[in-house]
């Protein structure tokens, strides 16, 4: 039997999508508590560096928490390397984070993306530790079932970030659409040799008008 408070722990959508160029990684901006919507306003998407982004799920306290340790151990790894953590090394290092909290877990579900080199790289991460490298696309959350459902038709080999930034947000839409714990905005990025570049929902709005 499922632990009682797993329930409360799907409450959202993000997804994550391996480019040509890079990753995109996007989620909604609603937070809830059971049925109550807590927040209209909850950032999903983070950047941790111009090379590495995540996206969080789960209880809100100990997802944000997470994003505070990975951002520390990203500077703290440039200042004795001189280049920021991949995201496998940023992966690896939370997994040791979650195994080693297992009596008192973190309630976090990470998307982690970027870019190793010119190498693009996306895993997710479940609250035990369990990591998962995923070679196309990823979606973490209780609308993730309406967002695979549309980008397993049209996530296509060899797709660009401009191309999936475009998907990403549209997926995202179906979502809210169809899942109550999902919704009040979105935020996509994009990772690319470029940098990190995030879009917001005007930004969104634009590129995607009469599609």
């Amino acid at each position: 039997m499922k632990p009682e408070y797993i329930k409360y722990l799907k409450g959202t959508t993000t997804i994550g999508v391996v480019c040509s160029d890079g990753i995109v990684i996007g989620g909604d901006m609603r937070a809830t508590a059971g049925n109550i919507i807590a927040n209209s306003e909850t950032r999903k998407v983070f950047k941790i560096d111009n090379n590495l982004g995540m996206t969080i799920a789960g209880g809100v306290g100990d997802a944000q928490e997470i994003i505070r340790i990975i951002k520390a151990q990203n500077e703290l790894y440039k200042m004795n390397e001189g280049r920021p953590l991949s995201p496998k090394s940023a992966a690896s290092l939370l997994s040791i984070i979650f195994q080693q909290n297992k009596m008192v877990p973190y309630f976090s579900w990470n998307i982690i993306g970027g870019l190793d080199g010119e190498d693009p790289q996306l895993y997710s991460l479940d609250y035990m530790g369990g990591v998962t490298e995923e070679s196309r696309f990823t979606s973490v959350g209780s609308g993730s079932e309406s967002a695979l459902g549309y980008i397993e038709d049209a996530y296509k080999k060899g797709l660009t970030t401009k191309e999936a930034v475009k998907m990403v947000a549209k997926a995202l839409g179906i979502a809210m659409r169809r899942d109550s714990a999902s919704g009040d905005g979105i935020i996509v990025a994009a990772i690319t040799k470029s940098g990190y570049s995030e879009y917001t929902s005007k930004d969104l709005e634009k590129m995607t008008a009469g599609k």
